[in-house]
């Protein structure tokens, strides 16, 4: 039976006025309209899907610091595991830098001029409904997955078997045509050719977002975990669980979307 999240992702809710080092220190203020507690499931995608809205939404001006890391991850209720690698993502595209000593933190960079990688994501996210398309995407995988797993032939259980160990052994810059196979075969084993034929016209516009953003280690062990719980529930012969993983699934790579998008 597949089981959803990840034991380090998540903490329990501090009480109101509590903080790691006792009394609260921190009062309602802009950071509770954009930041709140993630679900387990997407803990990683999730927070940096937040943290990404916090800049872009200027609440913290280039050249100011961060809130702390213990106030952001009470925020997030993530482990600070995590949001450290949060913010080394956001360090790696040169958004935040890290500076050490009595003042130091992570400090907010100011946005330089978009290249024209920039740009052209920018063209392709002006023609399509992104929202539109994360939903239709979510309906087709969810159904495909709990589909395929009503029934299986052995033949079947077998490739689905061998696209979920070719993204196992794929290199970084072979992972994305991986992960589509993966998927299209759960379209394919689903029984609607139908289905399929829209997945197939779905993913290929996720794939034209998908290239626009950085692809991060992180989120890929993450989404691996997620495509084994997903294979094993459906060779489980559980719909329920097969759909469920399926579309907490898709709301990572949402989550992602969305952050790098707006």
């Amino acid at each position: 039976m597949a089981t959803s999240g990840r034991a380090d992702d998540t903490r329990p809710a501090a009480r109101a006025g509590e903080a790691e080092g006792g009394a609260g220190d921190t009062a309602p203020g802009p950071l509770d309209s954009v930041l709140r507690p993630v679900r387990a499931g997407n803990g990683f995608e999730e927070a940096l899907e937040q943290v990404l809205q916090l800049l872009r939404l200027g609440l913290v001006p280039p050249g100011e610091r961060l809130p702390s890391e213990r106030e952001l991850s009470q925020h997030l209720r993530i482990s600070r595991v995590t949001l450290r690698e949060v913010l080394k993502v956001l360090q790696d595209q040169n958004m935040v830098e890290s500076r050490r000593g009595r003042y130091g933190g992570t400090f907010v960079l100011p946005r330089t001029a978009a290249p024209d990688g920039d740009g052209e994501l920018r063209r392709r996210i002006a023609a399509v409904d992104v929202e539109d398309t994360l939903r239709f995407r979510e309906v087709l995988e969810a159904g495909a997955a709990g589909l395929c797993a009503e029934g299986l032939t052995a033949e079947g259980e077998g490739r689905l078997r061998g696209a979920l160990d070719a993204t196992r052994g794929a290199r970084l810059e072979d992972y994305r045509r991986q992960d589509t196979l993966l998927h299209l075969t759960l379209a394919e084993l689903s029984g609607s050719r139908t289905l399929a034929a829209q997945y197939a016209a779905v993913r290929a516009t996720l794939n034209e977002l998908l290239d626009g953003i950085p692809l991060l280690v992180r989120n890929l062990e993450h989404s691996q975990q997620q495509h084994a719980a997903v294979v094993e529930a459906v060779l489980d012969r559980d719909p329920d669980a097969a759909r469920e993983m399926m579309r907490e699934h898709c709301g990572g790579t949402a989550a992602l979307l969305r952050g790098f998008l707006a």
